[in-house]
């Protein structure tokens, strides 16, 4: 049991879980949103993707009320997040199909009620609450090959059945943890980080491709984006 602790002491992290909706919105410059962004600087309104198609704003992530906030948005007021009708399912640089905004702690922002009219999404109010305990999954979220061989000999000793008797990666909308693949994860880079995921949503009306969930990574050194999906 001791050895099991211990793997699970170095691999676990903290995250911030959000939930849609279930209680009466602020409209607030602190609060998350899923199908609505109303939070842009004043030059600012909703992008155009590669066809010159307005957008859809998908994810508004707002961190002063955050119970846990990844060290990679220390200086990081606000995300907004926009997606293309034609979803990228493969890793994509910002900008063409989909498009992040970072705002810092000190960049002023407005509050402005733009819609794109032919948006599919239901807009909902996203509640935080604390993960305090976010596991990798088994094939390739994060487990070090030395940390596969150790969960496979206690597998092969019977005092585990697989990895997850121990250990649970906790899907959904999430900042911060290891991404939840449900297909085998992927690379994103060198000095990329994950860093937030966007799950598919019944509420929002949101599904990504087929039950799928939208990963986002940042470059630790450039402050790139570099986004991915997978799904079922």
């Amino acid at each position: 049991m001791n050895e099991i602790n211990q793997i699970k002491k170095q691999i676990a992290k903290q995250a911030t879980g959000l939930k849609t909706g279930g209680f009466k919105p602020t409209n607030s410059i602190s609060e998350s949103w899923i199908g609505k962004v109303y939070l842009y600087k004043e030059n600012e309104g909703i992008p155009k993707d590669k066809n010159g198609e307005l957008m859809i704003p998908l994810f508004q992530l707002c961190f002063e009320n955050l119970p846990f906030v990844p060290k990679i948005f220390s200086d990081t007021k606000a995300l907004t997040v926009f997606i293309s009708n034609e979803l990228p399912v493969d890793l994509t640089l910002n900008g063409e199909s989909w498009l992040i905004r970072e705002y810092k702690k000190n960049d002023e922002l407005l509050v402005k009620e733009l819609t794109n009219p032919i948006s599919f999404l239901k807009a909902f109010p996203l509640k935080p609450e604390i993960i305090n305990e976010d596991y990798p999954v088994w094939d390739g979220g994060g487990l070090s090959s030395e940390l596969e061989d150790k969960i496979l000999d206690l597998e092969n000793s019977g005092k585990i059945e697989d990895y997850y008797d121990i250990a649970e990666n906790q899907y959904g909308h999430k900042i911060g943890g290891y991404p939840s693949f449900c297909q085998p994860g992927i690379y994103f880079g060198d000095d990329f980080e994950f860093a937030f995921q966007i799950a598919s949503d019944e509420k929002a009306n949101l599904n990504i491709i087929d039950s799928g969930t939208i990963f986002l990574a940042k470059n630790l050194k450039s402050g790139e984006w570099k986004y991915y999906c997978d799904f079922y």
